[in-house]
C-alpha cells in the first residue's frame, strides 16, 4: 500500500468550511435524518439524559446501553436523584455493564452536579469537562448534543471517519490522526449551525457505514469526498492499534456459609471491579491450592474445597475465578468489625453491586452446599 504524505493537518476536504459544509455536512445530515438509528436516546432529550448516555456508552456496545438506558433514568431521572440513592446502589443497578469505574464517575458527577450546578448539568464545555470522569470527547459530546454548542468530538468512530475522508496512512491511535481529527471536527461543527446533530451524524456513520473491516461505501453519503476510497485504499486506513497484552490474574473466591447466608467482601476501590462485591478471595499471580488459600484467609477457614473454575477475558486482563467453599470455624470471626464484609441472604446479596461473572457464580453454587469436586468450565 502506498503511504499518503504524514501530515497532522486536516486533507481535503477539510480545508475551508464551504467545501466542508457542501461536500460533507449537507450529505451527511440528510443521510442521517433518514439513516439513524431509533436509540432511546435519542427518542427524548435532556442534558442529563445526554449525560448519562455518554457514560454509559464508553467501551460499552450500544446494543447493551439501549437494554438498560431507560431503566436506569427511572431509577436516577435526576442528578438529585443519583445522588440521593448513593455510590453503591449505582453500582449495584450499573452490574453487567463492565468498566465500573465510569458508574463511580458518573455518581461523582451528579454529586457535583447537584453541590455546584443547583442540579443542573451546565451548558458550559470548560465546567463539563471539569465533572468527574468527563473528558475531552465528553464534554464535547455533552456540549454539543444537548445545547447545540459548537464544541468538537474524537472517538474511534470519528477518527476513522476523517482518516478516510483526508486519506491519512496513519496508526489508528497515532497523535498525528487525533490532531488532524479534532482539527477537522472543529471544522465540521463550525459550518453547520447543528453542531450536535453534525457530530452525532459522523459517529453514527462510522458506527454503521464506515466500519473498520468491511466499510460499505456505496451506501456512504460522503464516498464522492472520500480520499481513501478514490485512491483504493479505504480497507487500509486508519492502521489497526497493537493488541493489548493481557495481565493474568487469579482470584480465588470461598463461599463461607451460616444457614443461608453467605460471606461476602467488598473489593478494593482501585484495580479490576473495584468497590464490587464477591464472596471472601484471595488474589495473586499464580494458582494457588486449596490449602494456601485457606491460610491466607486465616486461621477461622478451615479446609477449602474446590468447586469449579472459570476464564473470563477481559480488555487488559485475562482473569482465571477459582472457586471454593469453606467453613468458618467461629460465625462471628470472619466479619467481625470489618464494614466491607458481612453476611448476607440472598435477597439482600441480589442488592449488592458484583461483577457479572461473580454473581453467576454466586447464583449456581452460592446458597447450597455442594461437597463436588473441582471441575473446569
Amino acid at each position: 500500500m502506498a503511504a499518503t504524505p504524514r501530515d497532522s493537518h486536516p486533507k481535503p476536504p477539510f480545508d475551508d468550511a464551504r467545501s466542508v459544509e457542501r461536500e460533507i455536512v449537507q450529505p451527511l445530515l440528510a443521510w442521517f435524518s433518514t439513516s439513524a438509528r431509533d436509540l432511546p436516546w435519542r427518542r427524548r432529550t435532556s442534558p442529563w439524559r445526554t449525560l448519562v448516555s455518554e457514560f454509559m456508552l464508553q467501551q460499552t456496545q450500544v446494543s447493551r446501553v439501549e437494554e438498560r438506558f431507560e431503566a436506569f433514568l427511572d431509577r436516577y431521572p435526576t442528578p438529585a436523584a443519583m445522588v440521593a440513592a448513593g455510590e453503591a446502589d449505582v453500582l449495584a443497578a450499573w452490574e453487567g455493564m463492565g468498566y465500573y469505574r465510569r458508574a463511580r464517575f458518573l455518581h461523582a458527577t451528579a454529586k457535583a452536579i447537584v453541590d455546584e450546578h443547583g442540579g443542573e448539568v451546565p451548558a458550559d464545555a470548560a465546567a463539563l469537562l471539569a465533572l468527574p470522569g468527563v473528558g475531552r470527547y465528553t464534554a464535547g459530546a455533552i456540549a454539543s448534543i444537548a445545547f447545540d454548542l459548537a464544541e468538537p468530538i474524537v472517538d474511534g468512530n470519528v477518527a476513522r471517519v476523517v482518516a478516510r475522508l483526508g486519506g491519512l496512512d496513519l496508526v489508528a491511535d497515532d497523535p498525528e490522526l487525533l490532531e488532524a481529527s479534532w482539527a477537522a471536527s472543529k471544522v465540521m461543527v463550525g459550518a453547520t449551525p447543528r453542531p450536535g446533530r453534525v457530530n452525532e451524524a459522523v459517529m453514527e456513520l462510522g458506527a454503521t457505514v464506515c466500519t473498520p473491516a468491511s466499510p460499505r461505501c456505496d451506501g456512504c453519503p460522503l464516498a464522492t469526498a472520500c480520499r481513501a476510497r478514490a485512491a483504493g485504499i479505504e480497507t487500509d486506513v486508519p492502521r489497526p492499534k497493537p493488541r493489548p497484552v493481557r495481565t493474568v490474574i487469579h482470584l480465588h473466591l470461598v463461599l463461607v456459609r451460616r444457614g443461608d447466608e453467605l460471606l461476602l467482601e467488598r473489593r478494593p476501590r482501585g484495580g479490576i471491579w473495584g468497590g464490587l462485591w464477591q464472596p471472601i478471595g484471595v488474589e495473586s499471580e499464580v494458582e494457588l491450592e486449596a490449602d494456601a488459600v485457606a491460610s491466607r484467609l486465616g486461621d477461622w477457614c478451615e479446609a477449602a474445597v474446590p468447586i469449579t473454575r472459570v476464564r473470563r477475558l477481559l480488555t487488559h486482563r485475562e482473569v482465571h475465578l477459582h472457586l471454593f467453599e469453606a467453613t468458618a470455624t467461629n460465625d462471628g470471626t470472619p466479619a467481625e468489625g470489618l464494614p466491607d464484609r458481612g453476611w448476607f441472604d440472598r435477597g439482600r446479596a441480589a442488592e449488592l453491586g458484583c461483577p457479572k461473572p461473580v454473581r453467576g457464580l454466586i447464583d449456581e453454587f452460592g446458597w447450597s452446599a455442594t461437597g463436588s469436586d473441582e471441575s473446569s468450565t
